[in-house]
């Protein structure tokens, strides 16, 4: 904590060097025909650096304070930056995930609706192949059937025959 009589004894004596400074501006040789002046530059770097030391810690404690702050806000402003653009990133890459589950569930979708289709044409021409195997078979078995019918007729055509010739015989 600094002392009350201390405080105002530094802010005089730095009163005392703006002052100083001030007359040194006021005594600077004026250009003509400009508002400014010619000043002894060593005097005037001199007094400022005297200003600069004697002003209170508690002034330089607040000028890096100040500072401080900044370089805290920019790093926070920093680190905040880099989680918004990995938030981004992330959501991306959730789009583009989600954008190859759904193309995947479109494709499987699209696999399974051929697959059917095709079960269904496979099917179908299977149906129409067994009809037409069993079409051929039933045409055969009647086919068979006229040729047993008139096999059948024909022994009993030879039947009749030999009974005949046998009663003759007799």
């Amino acid at each position: 904590m600094m002392e009350p009589w201390k405080g105002k004894n530094l802010s005089m004596e730095i009163f005392t060097l703006l002052e100083t400074l001030e007359e040194h501006l006021e005594k600077g040789k004026t250009l003509p025909f400009t508002d400014k002046c010619i000043v002894e530059k060593e005097e005037l770097l001199e007094l400022i650096k005297e200003i600069r030391l004697n002003l209170p810690d508690e002034l330089k404690q607040a000028k890096w304070i100040r500072e401080e702050r900044e370089r805290i806000i920019a790093e926070a402003q920093k680190d905040a930056e880099d989680i918004v653009k990995e938030a981004e990133n992330r959501i991306i890459s959730m789009i583009d995930e989600h954008e190859i589950t759904k193309k995947a569930y479109d494709k499987k979708n699209e696999i399974i609706a051929e697959a059917n289709e095709m079960y269904r044409e496979y099917s179908k021409d299977a149906i129409q192949y067994a009809d037409g195997i069993l079409n051929n078979m039933e045409q055969n078995i009647l086919h068979l059937g006229e040729t047993l019918a008139s096999v059948e007729d024909s022994i009993k055509n030879a039947l009749e025959v030999v009974q005949t010739n046998r009663k003759e015989l007799k």
